[in-house]
């Protein structure tokens, strides 16, 4: 079975208008450009992917508040739950014959609710030998990081995270795993992972230089005990939303 991996950046509640979600959104996609030529371009969520490329993603700042303000929640009635912010699908029209997803749930702000930014990119295909290495991870991570300010992110194997989640049910850190400085100081941690800085935002964690796989029993050890540490420093009191 392959092995399928995913980016998130999440937060907590964070109230933000159509305005300032459209900001971030062009920023996350302007970032991931040069990351790869999966994402040169998105296009808006449609009742089908042949409609969807007949409405491409214009970062035009008016236009993209007015369809940032479009996606906002509602209830059962239709009516608007501003306190639950904005739900964003976007899919990259399947670029060098690959899909690539990004999804959004921004500005919400009910304690009931958390906010958090999904990249899905492929793990098979022409393009994913350059997805299943460290520096696309990073980079990717770091983007949504940079454009999100989230509290805390991930690039992970689906298949660790099933294994480590019914024992560290809270926040599960992975191939590369990103802490807002907010949540405090990385220690030292030890070789091979290494830590860089974003910005002034917060720190990236990059477990290894190679592929992570759950199936590597010394990559599985070596995240557990950089989680231990972690947690000894007080960096994983943050609760993720649940998983997809």
């Amino acid at each position: 079975m392959i092995e399928t991996y995913y980016i998130g950046a999440y937060w907590g509640a964070r109230k933000e208008d159509a305005e300032e979600c459209a900001r971030r959104l062009a920023t996350v996609v302007q970032l991931l450009q040069p990351v790869d030529p999966l994402f040169a371009s998105w296009f808006k969520s449609a009742k089908s992917l042949k409609e969807s490329l007949k409405r491409p993603l214009e970062l035009d700042l008016p236009v993209l508040i007015k369809y940032v303000q479009s996606k906002v929640m509602r209830d059962d009635r239709r009516q608007p739950m501003e306190a639950l912010g904005f739900s964003i699908w976007l899919w990259n029209g399947r670029q060098a014959g690959n899909d690539a997803w990004l999804r959004m749930g921004c500005g919400g702000y009910s304690e009931w609710v958390g906010n958090n930014c999904i990249l899905e990119a492929p793990d098979e295909g022409p393009g994913s030998e350059r997805v299943l290495t460290t520096s696309f991870q990073v980079q990717a991570l770091r983007a949504l990081a940079t454009a999100w300010d989230p509290d805390w992110g991930v690039a992970n194997s689906r298949a660790h995270r099933e294994m480590i989640e019914p024992k560290y049910p809270e926040v599960w850190p992975g191939w590369v795993t990103y802490l807002s400085r907010r949540l405090g100081r990385v220690p030292p941690l030890p070789a091979p992972v290494r830590i860089e800085p974003v910005e002034d935002q917060g720190t990236l964690v990059i477990l290894t230089p190679e592929r992570f796989t759950a199936a590597n029993p010394e990559h599985v050890a070596l995240a557990d005990r950089v989680r231990e540490l972690l947690e000894r420093a007080g960096l994983l009191q943050r609760k993720p939303p649940p998983a997809k």
